[in-house]
C-alpha cells in the first residue's frame, strides 16, 4: 500500500469526514488517495479560511477538524488558524506537504521549517519520516488534539515519503476513560462551596461539551447558585434562567462586576486565562475554585485557592448529588437586585429604530427573529462586545465568537462550517466590513457548496473597535479609515444575492426574506457606533452608585 493511501485510511479510521484546504504539487499523491476515499475535500479560496472552517468543525462536533496545504506559503497561511484553534481550545489537525527529504532536487526553493514554525502554535508537530510510521503518528496526533485541553496538532508529509510502499495498517481505536478528580479534592471543594455565603458560578469555553450542558444546568437548579459566563461560555446553560446574571463582556465598567465585587467565592468551571479574564483576582478578594480537566496556569491575575482537576461532568455531578442532601442559605438578595439592573439596561436601546442602526438594536432584532437553535457567527469588532453582553443564548454553540486569539476574518468561514454541521438551522455571519474583506472570497466557496447562508456586513468604513480605543485614549483619529466596494454588486458578481437596506424596517423585511429564501445573501448594513462612549460612561457612573448600596 502506498504511504499516501495509508495516511488517508488512517484518517478514515479516525472518522474524518471533511478535509478543508488548498493542495499543491507536493500533495498530489495524497490528493489522489483522497479522490478514492470516503473523505470529502472542501477546496477553499485561501488556506486561512480552510483552517477556520476545520477549527469550527472541531469546535461544534468535538471531533478533530482537518485542513491541509502545500509547503511554504500554503503552510504559513495556516498559522493564524493554528493559533485560533490552539488558544480557543478547538481540536484541529493541520496536514502540510513538503519537498522530498531523502533526495532533495530543488535546493531550498519554497522550503521553510514548518515543524519549528508550528511548535509555539500547536500541541504537537511531527514530520513523517517513514511511511510505516503513519498509523501511529495519526493515532497519537488525533489523541493529542482531543485530550485534556483541546487544540491544534500538525503533521508534515514529505512528497517522497508519500510515495513509499508500506506494510502497516491503521491502528485500532480504543475509547479511553477520562481522568476523574480525586475524592479529596472534591470533598475540599464542596466544603469551600457550602461554607460560602455569596458564591457565583463562572462558565468558560471548556464547558461547551455535549454532556455538560444538562449536567451544569442540573447543578445550577439544584444548588440555586447564580451564574455568569465568559464570552465563549455563552449558551452552555439557557440564559433565560432565573439564576443567570449575564456575560462578562466588558472589562470592568458593567453592572455584572458589582456582583463579582460582592461575591465571596467564584466557582470557575471550564475557564482558563487564555480567554480574556472577566475578573482580576486580588488579595483580599473572592476565593476562586478552579474546576477543569487540567490544572490552573498560575500567574498574577489567576491563582485559585482550590482546584478540582479531572472530568468536569463527573465533578459537577458529585456536587449536584451533595446539594440534594444539603440545605443551603445563600445571600442572593444583592444578586437579584443586580439582575434587575442588568436586564433593564440590556433592553434600553432595543426599540431605538434610528438608521444607521445601533448595535444594541441589531442584537434585539436578531434575537427576536432567530429560533433558539439558530446560529450567529461573529467576526471581531466593536459589535462583538454588544452581542456578547446583550444577546441571550438559549442553546449551546448558538453564538460563535473568538475571545482567545480574537482574530478578524474568521466570521464567514466559521459560519460556513456551522451550516455544514447543522444544515437544518439558520446560520447568520455578522462581520465588520474590515473582517469580512479579509476572507470575502469564500463567498464563492459557500455558493459552490450550495450553502444557505446570510452574511450581514456592518459598514462603518473603518476599524471601529480601534477607533473607539483611539478616542478613549485621547488620540486623534488616524490610520483606521478606508473605502469599501459596493457590497450589493460585490455579492452579485459571485452569483449571490446582495441588499442595501435604507431603514430599520427595510432591514427587518430584508432579513425576513433572506431567512425564508435559499441561497447566499449579503446584507450591507450601515452601523452607528456613536453612542458607545456615552453608554459606557453612563454604565461606569451608575455602577459606581450601585456599588455603594
Amino acid at each position: 500500500m502506498k504511504a499516501s493511501d495509508l495516511f488517508v485510511k488512517a484518517l478514515e479510521n479516525e472518522g474524518v469526514k471533511y478535509i478543508f484546504g488548498i493542495p499543491g504539487e507536493e500533495n498530489l499523491d495524497f490528493l489522489e488517495s483522497l479522490r478514492k476515499s470516503s473523505i470529502e475535500l472542501i477546496v477553499t479560496r485561501h488556506e486561512q479560511a480552510a483552517g477556520f472552517m476545520a477549527a469550527t468543525y472541531g469546535r461544534l462536533t468535538g471531533k478533530v477538524g482537518v485542513c491541509m496545504s502545500t509547503l511554504g506559503p500554503g503552510a504559513t497561511n495556516l498559522t493564524t488558524a493554528a493559533a485560533f484553534a490552539q488558544l480557543g481550545g478547538m481540536p484541529l489537525c493541520i496536514i502540510t506537504g513538503q519537498k522530498p527529504i531523502k533526495k532533495p532536487k530543488q535546493g531550498l526553493f519554497q522550503i521553510i521549517d514548518i515543524i519549528d514554525l508550528m511548535k509555539p502554535l500547536s500541541k504537537t508537530t511531527e514530520r513523517v519520516l517513514m511511511g510505516d510510521h503513519i498509523p501511529s503518528i495519526v493515532r497519537n496526533t488525533f489523541r493529542n488534539a482531543t485530550e485534556s485541553r483541546k487544540g491544534t496538532v500538525h503533521i508534515e508529509l514529505p512528497e517522497d515519503v508519500a510515495q513509499e510502499e508500506c506494510t502497516s495498517h491503521p491502528i485500532l481505536i480504543h475509547d479511553h476513560l477520562p481522568l476523574m478528580a480525586s475524592s479529596e479534592s472534591l470533598e475540599a471543594a464542596f466544603e469551600l462551596i457550602s461554607k460560602s455565603k455569596r458564591p457565583l458560578v463562572l462558565l468558560g469555553a471548556a464547558t461547551h461539551q455535549k454532556r455538560l450542558s444538562k449536567t451544569i444546568k442540573d447543578f445550577i437548579d439544584t444548588s440555586e447558585i447564580f451564574f455568569f459566563t465568559t464570552q465563549m461560555g455563552k449558551g452552555v446553560v439557557d440564559e433565560r434562567s432565573k439564576y443567570c446574571l449575564g456575560t462578562a463582556a466588558l472589562s470592568s465598567n458593567d453592572f455584572l462586576h458589582c456582583a463579582l465585587d460582592r461575591a465571596d467565592l467564584i466557582i470557575n468551571i471550564g475557564h482558563d486565562i487564555v480567554e480574556k479574564p472577566p475578573f482580576l483576582m486580588s488579595n483580599p478578594g473572592p476565593k476562586v475554585l478552579h474546576i477543569n480537566t487540567q490544572p490552573a496556569e498560575i500567574n498574577e491575575v489567576y491563582f485559585p485557592h482550590n482546584e478540582v482537576v479531572g472530568d468536569i461532568a463527573n465533578s459537577i455531578n458529585h456536587f449536584t448529588t451533595a446539594f440534594k442532601h444539603e440545605s443551603v442559605d445563600w445571600d442572593n438578595e444583592y444578586y437579584i437586585k443586580i439582575k434587575k439592573e442588568i436586564n433593564s439596561h440590556l433592553t434600553k436601546y432595543f426599540s431605538d429604530d434610528r438608521f444607521p442602526i445601533l448595535p444594541q438594536r441589531l442584537v434585539h432584532i436578531m434575537r427576536e427573529t432567530l429560533a433558539a437553535k439558530d446560529i450567529i457567527s461573529l467576526d471581531n469588532g466593536m459589535y462583538k462586545i454588544w452581542f456578547a453582553r446583550n444577546y441571550k443564548c438559549y442553546e449551546p454553540h448558538t453564538l460563535l465568537l473568538d475571545n482567545a486569539l480574537a482574530t478578524m476574518g474568521a466570521g464567514l468561514p466559521a459560519a460556513m462550517a456551522a451550516k455544514m454541521v447543522y444544515p437544518d438551522r439558520h446560520v447568520v455571519a455578522i462581520c465588520g466590513d474590515g473582517g469580512f474583506m479579509m476572507n470575502s472570497q469564500e463567498i464563492e466557496t459557500a455558493l459552490r457548496l450550495n450553502l444557505n447562508l446570510i452574511v450581514i456586513i456592518l459598514n462603518d468604513k473603518g476599524y471601529g473597535m480601534i477607533q473607539w480605543k483611539q478616542e478613549e485614549m485621547g488620540f486623534g483619529q488616524y490610520g483606521l479609515s478606508y473605502q469599501n466596494p459596493d457590497f450589493k454588486l460585490y455579492a452579485e458578481s459571485y452569483g449571490a444575492n446582495g441588499y442595501t437596506p435604507k431603514s430599520d424596517r427595510d432591514f427587518q423585511d430584508t432579513l425576513d426574506y433572506c431567512l425564508k429564501t435559499n441561497g447566499v445573501h449579503l446584507i450591507d448594513l450601515a452601523i452607528d457606533y456613536s453612542l458607545n462612549h456615552e453608554i459606557l460612561n453612563v454604565l461606569l457612573k451608575e455602577k459606581t452608585c450601585l456599588l455603594s448600596t
